[in-house]
């Protein structure tokens, strides 16, 4: 099969689908894998290294999606790269359809098969593809909800961590999936008191199992939420309902509650966000104030550390990519029930019942 990676082209998108790693793996395997000139270099990896792996190089994007069976990237594509897409083509990559009806609309017109990394699920209801960055995601959220919270950018003034003789910062995480956990260990890590709910009783009974005794955990509904955004100081977003819409467990009224310079990091941005007031922001201006609240919503948050990410991303996805260059995707889906959940549309049907459900078609 021929494989192609394109250069990402979303903003302060650095990421790359692929490492030369996997090229590879993939020209081991008598494929060909066709790469944007300059498409690794924001992750670190130069088109020497790609072309050392067995790679050709094409200068420009046009000519990588016309010369492949199957596109693997990181990002749904952006609006510049919808006619680029041709019908049959096998397109690899984050596509978080339920967000964005435009792009799911542009997708069913290309009649291009969808094969989306956030929804390929395991037997046991884990997102292998998904983890990776939920865990950069995770981490990094609390990386960047400790910066904010510096009073130069409007934050409240407080140190995570705290010294003797001053309490330390109260960090809220909304969900204890990966990035719930991740975000909470982070945060536990630098010293800070750490509330953590969810509606999974099995997942905080896990939470309290294996954190430190400053993570507490605590059912969550409405009362409770509205209760600690009144005294937290950084609050985390990190709901996921597979292939649908985040709900929103904090509403544009609950703001007014909050002390002004709490941060909110809403990791749930790929999914249309956890709070209501949750827009897509870029890493080039990726924050803005509402009632005093300083939010952050980077949409593509593992971007900002590219290395890790495209490496992480690479060490999960590379097996499902084999498996589709050497089988094609019908028979690979169908041999295989976690790549076949990830079919997300098909020649210009949807075939995911949860995108149909998100917008009520």
């Amino acid at each position: 099969m021929v494989v192609g990676i394109p250069k990402e082209i979303k903003n302060n998108e650095s990421r790359v689908g692929i490492t030369p790693a996997g090229v590879f793996e993939l020209v081991k395997d008598n494929h060909t894998v066709y790469v944007q000139k300059s498409a690794g270099e924001g992750s670190g990896f130069s088109d020497e290294d790609y072309e050392g792996a067995g790679a050709v190089i094409l200068d420009h994007i046009e000519e990588v999606y016309d010369s492949s069976e199957m596109i693997v990237k990181v990002k749904e594509p952006i609006a510049e790269e919808y006619d680029l897409i041709k019908e049959g083509q096998l397109v690899f990559t984050y596509f978080h359809f339920a967000s964005s009806e435009p792009l799911t609309k542009a997708m069913i017109k290309s009649k291009a098969v969808c094969i989306a990394y956030e929804t390929v699920e395991d037997a046991d209801g884990t997102l292998p593809l998904l983890t990776p960055m939920s865990e950069v995601a995770g981490r990094l959220a609390i990386q960047q909800g400790a910066k904010y919270l510096e009073k130069p950018v409007k934050g409240r003034g407080v140190l995570l961590g705290g010294v003797p003789g001053v309490a330390p910062g109260k960090v809220l995480v909304l969900g204890a999936g990966v990035v719930g956990i991740q975000a909470a260990k982070m945060a536990a890590g630098l010293g800070a008191h750490v509330t953590i709910m969810d509606i999974n009783m099995k997942r905080l009974r896990y939470v309290n199992d294996v954190m430190p005794p400053h993570v507490v955990t605590e059912f969550s509904n409405e009362f409770n939420i509205r209760k600690h955004i009144k005294t937290h100081d950084l609050i985390i977003g990190g709901v996921l309902l597979k292939g649908a819409k985040a709900p929103n467990l904090i509403t544009r009224d609950m703001l007014k509650e909050m002390r002004p310079g709490t941060v909110i990091v809403d990791v749930a941005v790929d999914q249309g966000g956890c709070v209501e007031t949750t827009r897509p922001t870029t890493h080039e201006d990726p924050v803005y104030i509402i009632d005093d609240v300083v939010h952050y919503t980077v949409a593509n948050m593992p971007g900002a550390v590219p290395y890790t990410s495209t490496v992480a991303l690479t060490n999960v996805t590379l097996p499902y990519v084999l498996k589709l260059a050497k089988m094609g995707w019908e028979k690979a889906c169908e041999k295989d029930a976690t790549l076949r959940s990830g079919l997300n549309i098909v020649s210009g049907k949807v075939v995911y019942q949860e995108l149909n459900d998100a917008f009520g078609w």
